[in-house]
């Protein structure tokens, strides 16, 4: 299959969508910003229903279309973006439930900005595993009462639902919505980031909060991420975000090279960079190709190396005017440092050192 090329195949109003978000990036510079207006935006043009599942009003994506989604609006507003990751994360595990009741009550609503989920699971996944557990779980006759502080949880302050895991005395752990507005559920000052503080990720703390059954998305079992078949959110979602990020910068520089006929030599091999490097990705998502080109590791590892050196390329052919603060190429920069922290796997993470240190893989 193709790599897709044109927006407008997806949903003929993402051109426009863009080029709105594009506009609105520096107003997330601002203290205390929030995108609500942008995911107010993404609800009136479609992009909300993206991954709920048909039978719920939404679209139902496949990985391709969704990839794709994510590479254009990654260019467009990072913060938006990762912000909709998470998003789609908790719509993602709460489709996966056996919980039929709480899908239909939550996943028609999560077709629009109605209302507001997020997830916050990193401490059953990466985070802390070699210590105690972040989040106890006990449990009532008729749910559970979870205790401990969740350490990463993006919009945390506006979000009416967080999907978070627990574990209880005996190991087994416990996957469930949580209810805003229950007592002993506070979300926390959020931590002061590099880039992306308008996504306004934080702790949340839990004291006794209840979680009624009928709020269980899955368990009590043992390693309750390891049930039912793989959401493929990490490595798929941030090579897609990070390729967009890249061929925005890209662009930039192409758009400058046309005035100075130098940057080219600069320009052209990074587009043609990206241009394999996408290849490979959707090679890899559609099955097309089985080599160790197309893994997900060796894609996340070539787009981080990519957007890290097209976003510092921006920043030094707009010279002392992009390393002003608000300038797209000093946002650019301090975005592409959002790659090598989140859900970056050990070897990826290894191989960007050993790039930095011009050390042989």
């Amino acid at each position: 299959m193709s790599v897709p090329d044109d927006s407008t195949l997806l949903d003929p109003r993402l051109p426009a969508l863009c080029e709105q978000l594009v506009s609105a990036q520096s107003k997330l510079d601002e203290p205390n910003a929030w995108p609500a207006a942008q995911l107010d935006l993404l609800s009136e043009n479609g992009v909300l229903a993206w991954t709920v599942p048909e039978q719920f009003g939404g679209r139902g994506l496949s990985r391709r279309d969704l990839a794709f989604g994510y590479e254009l609006l990654g260019a467009s507003c990072l913060t938006t973006t990762f912000v909709l990751t998470q998003r789609n994360a908790a719509v993602a595990r709460i489709g996966l439930s056996q919980n039929e009741e709480l899908k239909q009550r939550l996943l028609t609503q999560l077709c629009t900005s109605e209302i507001f989920a997020t997830v916050g699971i990193s401490h059953l996944t990466t985070s802390g595993q070699h210590l105690s557990p972040a989040v106890t779980a006990e449990e009532t006759p008729d749910g559970f009462r979870l205790s401990g502080k969740i350490p990463w949880v993006t919009g945390a302050r506006f979000a009416d639902q967080i999907v978070t895991g627990a574990t209880l005395s005996d190991g087994r752990q416990v996957l469930v919505v949580l209810d805003k507005k229950s007592a002993g559920i506070e979300a926390l000052p959020s931590a002061q980031l590099m880039a992306l503080n308008a996504s306004h990720t934080g702790a949340v703390a839990l004291k006794n909060a209840f979680v009624p059954q009928q709020d269980v998305l899955t368990g009590p079992v043992e390693g309750v991420m390891k049930q039912g078949k793989s959401i493929g959110a990490g490595s798929l979602t941030t090579s897609s975000l990070a390729l967009g990020v890249a061929s925005a910068a890209i662009r930039s520089l192409t758009t400058e090279a046309e005035r100075r006929c130098e940057l080219k030599e600069t320009t052209e091999p990074l587009s043609e960079e990206l241009r394999t490097v996408r290849e490979d990705m959707y090679a890899g998502i559609d099955g097309v190709r089985d080599d160790e080109r197309v893994s997900a590791e060796s894609v996340r590892k070539r787009a981080n190396s990519l957007v890290l050196r097209a976003t510092q390329a921006f920043l030094a052919a707009s010279k002392g005017a992009g390393f002003s603060k608000g300038h797209p190429a000093e946002r650019a920069v301090r975005e592409a440092m959002f790659f090598l922290v989140w859900s970056c796997p050990q070897p990826v993470l290894t191989a960007n050192l050993r790039e930095f240190a011009c050390a042989s893989a």
